[in-house]
C-alpha cells in the first residue's frame, strides 16, 4: 500500500474486508433468523440479549487484535522481516493463553452479566445456554481473530474472505439441522456458530503455516517475546479499554430495554442487525486506513497518508449515505425478515429510522480514529469514543428515559453521541499536528 493509486488501493483492499465483515456478521444474524423463524420471538430476545455480553468478553482481545495489526503493518511496510515473524509469532501465542482464560470466564460468569442486566425471566434460561456454548468455543474466535489481523496488516484481505465465505454457508446448513432437524433449540444455534468458527481457526492456521512469506507460522516457535507485547499492549490495550467500556455501556443499554419487555428485545436486537450490516463499511474502512496509514507511515511517505485519509471518508461517507437511505425506506420489512410479530416490528423500525441519518458522524469518528491508532496514538480514540458512547449517552439516556418511556429515545442515544465522537475526534485530528510530529521524529 505504499505506492500506486490510492483510491483504487483502498476499494480494491476494502471490499474484501466488507464481505469479510458481512459474512462474519452473518454468524450471530443466522442464529437470529433460524431461531426467530423456527423457535419464536423469546429465543429471539435470548440471542439478542447474549450479543452485548460477548461483545463485551470479546472486546478487550479485538482492541489488542487492533495493536498486533498495526504493529505487523509498520514492521511489514519498513521491510523489517525479522520483526515481522517475532510480532506474529508473540501474538499467536498471546491469543491462545488469552482465549483459554475468556472462556473460563465467560462461562462461569454468563448468568451473573444475565441477572445484572435485567434479563426478562422468559429468555433467561434460553440466553444462559447460548451464551455458556459460545464460550466455550471461545479459545477458537481468538486465534482466529489473531490470525486474519496478521493477513490484513499484510494486505492479504482476499484469504479471510474465502474463509469466511466457506464457514458462513456451513453455519448456515448447521443451524438448519440442529435447530430444525435436531430441535435443539438456541443451544442448536451456539453449536452451530463454534463448529463454524472452529473451522475458521483451521484454515486460518494452516494459511499461515504454508505461506512462504516473512509472516509464515511455525507452531515450534510460538513464544510471547517482551519486546514484541508490550509495542502490541502499547498500541492495543487503549482500544481494547475503549471497546470494553464502550461494550459495559451497550450492556447497561440492553439493561434499558429489557425493561420495555421480550418483544421490544427482540425488535432492538433485530434492529441491531441493521445497525451492524450499516456499521459494515464503516469498520472496513477504519480498518483499511490503519493499514494503509501504518504501512505508509513504516515507508515515511506522508503526504500519502493524508491523501489516503482524505479519500477514505470520501469512499465511506458515500457508501452508508446509500445503504442507510434504502434501511430508512424498507425498515418495517427489513425487521420483519426476523419476526412477524407487530410489537417485534415496530419497536425495531422505531429504532433503526432513528440512527439511519447519522451514520456519516460515525464514518468521521471510525476513520480518523482509525489513522491516529496507526500512528501509535490509541489513547485519543479511547477517550473520545468513552466520553461520548459511555459517559454522555448514559447520561441521555438516564435523563430522557425517565421523562419519555419511549424506545425511540434509544435510537437518539446513538446518533447523537456519534455526532459529539465525531467533533471530539475532529478537534485533535485537525489541532495537534499529530502527522508533523510523527515526521520529526522520524527525522531524528
Amino acid at each position: 500500500m505504499t505506492s500506486g493509486r490510492i483510491y483504487e488501493q483502498l476499494i480494491l483492499f476494502s471490499i474484501p474486508l466488507l464481505l469479510g465483515n458481512f459474512f462474519q456478521l452473518m454468524y450471530n444474524t443466522i442464529d437470529s433468523v433460524v431461531v426467530g423463524n423456527f423457535v419464536g420471538p423469546t429465543a429471539l430476545a435470548a440471542v439478542g440479549a447474549s450479543t452485548p455480553i460477548i461483545n463485551l468478553m470479546i472486546a478487550f482481545f479485538m482492541g489488542l487484535a487492533t495493536g498486533a495489526g498495526v504493529v505487523v503493518s509498520r514492521y511489514y511496510g519498513a521491510r523489517k522481516s525479522e520483526d515481522v515473524h517475532k510480532s506474529v509469532h508473540t501474538f499467536l501465542a498471546f491469543s491462545l493463553l488469552f482465549g483459554i482464560v475468556l472462556s473460563i470466564v465467560g462461562v462461569l460468569m454468563a448468568p451473573v452479566f444475565l441477572h445484572w442486566m435485567g434479563t426478562p425471566e422468559d429468555t433467561f434460561a434460553q440466553a444462559n445456554s447460548y451464551l455458556v456454548i459460545y464460550f466455550v468455543g471461545n479459545v477458537f474466535v481468538t486465534i482466529y481473530n489473531a490470525g486474519t489481523g496478521i493477513l490484513q496488516a499484510v494486505g492479504d484481505a482476499k484469504t479471510p474472505l474465502y474463509i469466511l465465505i466457506a464457514t458462513s454457508i456451513l453455519n448456515i446448513f448447521l443451524d438448519l439441522f440442529f435447530v430444525i432437524n435436531l430441535q435443539l433449540g438456541v443451544a442448536g444455534a451456539a453449536w452451530a456458530t463454534i463448529i463454524s468458527e472452529a473451522i475458521s481457526m483451521c484454515l486460518v492456521i494452516y494459511v499461515l503455516m504454508h505461506t512462504e512469506k516473512e509472516y509464515k507460522v511455525h507452531l515450534n516457535q510460538l513464544k510471547m517475546e517482551g519486546k514484541y507485547l508490550k509495542e502490541i499492549i502499547k498500541i492495543g490495550a487503549p482500544a481494547g479499554l475503549q471497546g470494553m467500556v464502550v461494550s459495559i455501556s451497550n450492556v447497561i443499554v440492553m439493561a434499558y430495554i429489557n425493561g420495555f419487555g421480550s418483544a421490544s428485545v427482540a425488535g432492538f436486537s433485530s434492529a441491531n442487525k441493521f445497525d451492524n450490516f450499516l456499521g459494515l463499511p464503516v469498520n472496513s474502512f477504519a480498518l483499511a486506513i490503519t493499514t494503509f496509514v501504518g504501512q505508509n507511515l513504516g515507508a515515511q511517505k506522508y503526504d500519502r497518508v493524508k491523501k489516503g485519509v482524505h479519500a477514505t471518508l470520501i469512499l465511506s461517507i458515500v457508501t452508508v449515505i446509500i445503504l442507510g437511505g434504502i434501511v430508512f425506506v424498507f425498515a418495517d420489512p427489513c425487521i420483519s425478515f426476523f419476526s412477524k410479530d407487530p410489537e417485534v416490528i415496530t419497536a425495531g423500525a422505531t429504532c433503526i429510522k432513528v440512527m439511519c441519518p447519522f451514520y456519516f458522524a460515525l464514518c468521521l469518528h471510525q476513520v480518523w480514529s482509525g489513522a491516529l491508532r496507526a500512528s501509535g496514538r490509541s489513547s485519543v480514540p479511547m477517550i473520545t469514543s468513552i466520553m461520548a458512547f459511555v459517559v454522555i449517552r448514559q447520561i441521555f439516556l438516564m435523563t430522557v428515559l425517565n421523562l419519555y418511556n419511549d424506545i425511540a429515545i434509544i435510537g437518539w442515544g446513538y446518533s447523537l453521541t456519534w455526532m459529539l465522537a465525531a467533533s471530539f475526534t475532529a478537534y485533535y485530528y485537525f489541532h495537534s499536528h499529530w502527522l508533523q510530529l510523527e515526521e520529526k521524529r522520524n527525522q531524528l
